[in-house]
């Protein structure tokens, strides 16, 4: 009762959710919009939260204020959005800009002083409304690749200011844009019998159809016999005009017998609801073949908010000697709509085919907490932290955790722990919980107490104590040691840790903390001399950089400069 309300509170906000302001809000670009993401798009982990725009493979363009209104968030980070600036506008919403390369220069200025006075390059400020004004049109930043971002690219966002919701930025008239004629591109249909005794073309395993385009454009399956409960997933993109990037999907719907059955449209959403992406698709078929079949159906149902379900979430009962006709719509922003028709023949015929379902000793039951220890290794999984219920493997064989594998999606933590006396106290510093992927070891931050060491996380796999006494590596300096760097404009080192990972640097010049950048992907530290730390002649210069589990490594050099140019 409780979700068939949920679903029709989300029904009737759907229909209110469209009233945007189209015009009051700028490009923040000033070149022709081409999109190498959509709002919505099915990302690892999460949903796209905004519409990410192609900056002609450079960095370094001019990003400016949608509109006018304050600054009222920077966030510097490694990762994630890299260098991202957030402005309140007097209308309700917030637009953010992600991946920048640095800030215009009054802003610039304002991230430096907090970064020194926290000795920190990543930090997280929130000037007040009358700190960082501007105004439509001003030049905030430059785009740049900074974070996670797999190329050059502007990230763009809109948030509703009061509940943080992140809205379709297509919503605010940047769909006229943005040109687009061509429908949606389908790769597949995927046919899900539910239940054991429920077959699909005489399986009882989901199987993929055959798909013939029609004159009219739409699309047609090949015959379907089915018996039982079944349902059915798509595997789809969305092209742009000029672009052949492979872009998310706006809207789907499924109809049975002409009437909506479910669908989900990509409006808004909260970023509490990005993981269910993994709830979405068809997260094993994902892990074996990297395809992103979107389930248009919920054998659990769980509260995403973009879903429009009755009371049957998508799945067909297929009647005795009846023809049931299930369609699909996928649909872009701009309407262009690709249709497929799925007629479903009744058939008696039982399964002959059907894939084992490994049995162990613990049966797993998604809504209720469970708890699993063998050998001083104890496991523990709260009630939501799986979709659905399944047989899960867990075992522990000379001090190596097995727990299961990564064909299933987790949504919350569990919570891993070691008791382990055979720890000499000195080396208890030196070790942690490590994921064991073949013969490498991932690192995963471990609490300590006592004899126990503890982690909190979203991954399957293979757990194992492990201890980390290397030192990281600083290496490739962009200067010889002792020449004079008068017309250099950055200082580089390299840093790399080979089990860890980085956890802390740290730089000094003269004996002053000197602000170094750092980008992983490169794994590149860089000093703009710029900041006017460096002294006329001799500089003596200070590099230390930890790991997460504390080893260091010191670099000192020196070299010579002159402020006289």
């Amino acid at each position: 009762m409780i979700l068939r309300l949920f679903f029709l509170l989300i029904s009737i906000a759907s229909i209110a959710q469209n009233d945007y302001p189209k015009d009051y809000f700028r490009s923040p670009l000033d070149i022709p919009l081409y999109l190498s993401g959509t709002f919505g798009e099915l990302r690892g982990n999460h949903f796209h939260t905004g519409l990410d725009f192609k900056t002609q493979q450079k960095e370094g363009l001019n990003v400016y204020a949608a509109a006018d209104g304050y600054i009222s968030r920077i966030k510097i980070s490694t990762w994630g959005y890299g260098k991202a600036i957030y402005i309140t506008h007097p209308n309700g919403f917030t637009t953010v800009y992600g991946h920048l390369q640095k800030a215009s220069p009054v802003i610039e200025a304002y991230i430096k002083k907090i970064q020194y006075a926290q000795q920190s390059y990543e930090v997280e400020m929130f000037p007040g409304e009358n700190e960082l004004l501007v105004k439509k049109g001003d030049i905030i930043a430059l785009s740049g690749n900074t974070g996670g971002s797999g190329g050059p690219h502007l990230h763009f966002e809109f948030r509703d200011t009061k509940t943080e919701k992140i809205i379709n930025p297509m919503f605010f008239g940047f769909d006229v844009q943005i040109k687009d004629t061509r429908t949606p591109i389908i790769n597949n249909v995927v046919v899900y019998p539910i239940g054991d005794s429920s077959a699909v073309n005489q399986s009882n395993s989901p199987i993929e159809v055959s798909l013939s385009q029609q004159k009219d454009g739409s699309y047609i399956t090949g015959k379907i016999t089915a018996k039982g409960k079944i349902a059915f997933g798509v595997n789809t993109y969305d092209l742009f005009d000029n672009s052949y990037n492979k872009n998310g999907v706006f809207k789907v719907e499924a109809f049975c017998n002409g009437k909506s059955f479910f669908g989900y449209t990509f409006n808004t959403f909260g970023f509490d609801e990005g993981r269910y992406v993994n709830a979405l698709i068809d997260y094993g078929r994902f892990k074996r073949t990297g395809q992103r079949v979107q389930r248009l159906f919920m054998t659990e149902p769980y509260l995403l908010s973009i879903i429009n379900s009755n009371n049957t979430y998508g799945m067909v009962e297929v009647p005795a000697n009846l023809t049931e006709n299930f369609r699909i719509e996928v649909s872009d922003f701009h309407n262009n709509k690709s249709v497929i028709n799925i007629p479903i023949q009744y058939s008696p015929e039982n399964a002959t085919a059907s894939l084992p379902v490994k049995k162990t000793d613990f049966f797993l039951k998604a809504r209720k907490d469970n708890s699993y220890a063998k050998n001083d290794v104890s496991v523990f999984i709260p009630a939501g932290t799986f979709y659905d219920n399944f047989y899960i493997d867990f075992d522990v064989k000379d001090s190596v955790l097995y727990l299961h594998n990564e064909s299933v999606p987790v949504h919350n933590n569990i919570t891993i722990a070691f008791d382990n006396v055979k720890v000499p106290e000195a080396d208890r510093e030196k070790t942690f919980i490590a994921s064991v992927e073949g013969n490498r070891i991932r690192y995963n931050k471990t609490y300590k107490k006592g004899n126990t060491f503890t982690i909190y996380t979203k991954d399957l796999g293979e757990f194992k104590l492990a201890k980390d006494t290397t030192t990281p590596r600083i290496t490739n300096p962009n200067f010889v040691q002792g020449k004079w760097l008068s017309k250099q404009r950055s200082l580089e080192v390299d840093i790399s840790d080979s089990i860890s990972g980085i956890g802390a640097y740290n730089a000094f010049l003269n004996g002053k903390w000197i602000l170094m950048e750092y980008d992983y992907k490169t794994k590149k530290l860089s000093y703009d001399f710029n900041d006017n730390i460096s002294v006329e002649g001799r500089n003596d210069l200070k590099i230390v950089v930890s790991d997460n589990i504390g080893n260091s490594t010191t670099f000192e050099s020196h070299f010579f400069r002159s402020q006289q140019q």
